[in-house]
């Protein structure tokens, strides 16, 4: 490029870079186009993530993609003015009138939200660490759009400034003050309006969502593409390649995933003694609670075997795990309950309560040693559940001292869809490469988001403990679920093997879903169904 047209395309990104839209205005931009954030990421060489993060007003755009960028929202700009009865301030930005109407688009860009008197010294619930914390999603009390924060007394409350505009008539939230003198209706005036604001943010939110998965699974599939070619349509090297990469593949879509999140969460956090390694060799403190369970009143020594036991096969066990209680915030120490809540997680010191039904298996795994021990809160709820009225299993475990934090269970959430419809589209399709690559994926990203040589974009050993757990708290679960249906439990191993007696159907769907089971196949004695006898019958 000569000296003369380099200083020319400097001054054109300086003109542009001085009219630059704002975020809300490139997300319009781009969803009238029907543009999703991967083509525009791939067109100006970014990430789709950073596509996300300047829509989102998280940052702006910089040299040297903001200069193909620019370009691009002025000509659609050109190609998609904003409606008639609004503002025009890109239109004003692009097309040269550099006389204050500028200064549009700050009033346009968020129109402020009627907040009743009554909502306006709400305040975010924070962690110690500032970070507002997440709760079960529902709609904000002051504008009504759907949202995971909430505010001290519980009620969901965006973040800050973070209120949705509202495209409902401005006329309703002002009739809600002259009730105020009553004082008690005067929050519920403030609620009922939701489900008129509702349908609009959520249908546009929806259709990006689908935009963004479809994206992704284009990632996927392109994956094997790419390394079948490379193979030559050799199967073998081409399934060793693709679990070679799972790893960094896996984290990129984690983090396409995380990219609109409205919270941040911490890769390295600083972290208590038992939950680092002592070695490379040795395990940190916290137990698992893995089974490893058989039915002492069985056996296949029995003189005689004439009982029938069906080994079924759990699909994709951790996969279910990623939804899970996921701490977000750093971990604090309690002693006693104080750590102990819906919405928050972590790990426990506890002395559990006598396990004296040997007919099922222990919530704890199996376990010799007798006494205190650190377990995660997926165990915790477990056992909190099982010494509750509905079972009555056992007696509530003493908790002694934790280490938790505000928590979400929906963290890994878009993450698991994703991996679930991709895992689904490759049993349809027959597709064993994909649904091996999709496997690799979702367990290397378990195994190694802990203190692993393998991953270094994340040191969580509590999570990685946390997905452990649920799997195994889930498994639990299905045994004592045959139990109540009046299936014997024969055998309970691993996150994914479930040996029964009786008619498992009516219990469970088969199939290969991810809530479904099947029938287990391959070599051993336990493949499959078998017999058994009454031990000492």
């Amino acid at each position: 490029m000569s000296e003369e047209n380099s200083v020319e395309a400097l001054l054109e990104e300086a003109r542009l870079a001085a009219a630059m839209p704002p975020p809300a205005e490139r997300f319009r931009l781009r969803e009238a186009a029907g543009f999703s954030r991967a083509h525009i990421a791939a067109t100006v060489g970014v990430g789709r993530s950073t596509i996300a993060n300047w829509e989102t007003g998280v940052s702006d755009p910089t040299p040297p993609a903001r200069l193909p960028y620019l370009r691009i929202l002025k000509g659609l700009a050109e190609i998609y003015p904003p409606p008639a009865t609004a503002p025009d301030p890109v239109g004003a930005l692009f097309t040269g009138h550099p006389d204050g109407t500028a200064q549009a688009p700050a009033a346009a860009e968020t129109p402020a939200v009627a907040v009743p008197a009554a909502l306006t010294g709400l305040e975010t619930l924070r962690g110690p660490d500032g970070r507002a914390i997440e709760g079960d999603p529902g709609p904000c009390v002051r504008c009504g759009v759907e949202t995971t924060y909430q505010s001290t007394d519980g009620r969901p409350l965006h973040s800050g400034a973070m209120c949705q505009p509202t495209t409902a008539s401005p006329a309703g939230p002002p009739a809600a003050p002259p009730p105020a003198p009553a004082a008690a209706p005067a929050p519920a005036a403030a609620v009922s309006p939701v489900p008129a604001r509702v349908p609009t943010r959520p249908q546009r939110r929806s259709k990006s969502a689908e935009r963004a998965e479809a994206d992704l699974m284009g990632l996927i599939r392109g994956a094997v593409e790419q390394e079948a070619e490379r193979a030559g349509g050799d199967e073998e090297a081409t399934l060793k390649a693709l679990i070679g990469r799972a790893i960094p593949d896996v984290m990129h879509l984690f983090n396409e995933t995380r990219a609109t999140a409205r919270y941040e969460y911490t890769a390295y956090p600083a972290l208590p003694d038992i939950l680092h390694k002592p070695s490379k060799r040795e395990p940190d403190q916290i137990w698992e609670a893995r089974p490893a369970y058989n039915n002492p009143a069985y056996s296949l020594r029995a003189p005689q075997r004439d009982i029938k036991v069906t080994a079924l096969d759990v699909n994709a066990a951790y996969l279910s795990a990623l939804k899970v209680w996921l701490p977000i915030g750093k971990l604090e120490h309690t002693t006693a309950m104080d750590g102990v809540g819906p919405k928050r997680s972590g790990v426990h010191l506890i002395t559990p309560a006598p396990w004296t039904h040997p007919h099922l298996p222990d919530p704890l795994g199996d376990r010799d040693t007798p006494g205190a021990l650190w377990i995660t809160d997926a165990t915790l709820r477990l056992l909190l559940r099982l010494s509750g009225p509905k079972w009555g299993l056992t007696g509530a475990p003493t908790v002694h001292e934790s280490w938790t934090s505000g928590a979400t269970e929906n963290f890994l959430d878009a993450l698991r869809k994703l991996l679930v419809a991709a895992r689904s589209e490759a049993i349809a399709a027959g597709d064993t490469l994909t649904l091996e690559y999709v496997k690799a994926m979702y367990s290397k990203f378990v195994s190694t988001m802990g203190e692993s040589q393998h991953n270094r974009e994340m040191t969580r050993p509590d999570w990685m403990h946390l997905i452990h757990s649920q799997a195994y708290a889930l498994h639990c679960g299905r045994a004592y679920k045959a139990h109540q249906a009046g299936l014997e439990v024969v055998a309970l191993k691993h996150t994914d093997e479930l040996h029964v007696t009786g008619d498992w159907r009516e219990v469970f769907t088969e199939g290969r879903g991810v809530a479904e089971m099947k029938v287990k196949t391959g070599d051993g004695k336990t493949s499959g169904e078998y017999l058994v006898g009454k031990a000492g019958g």
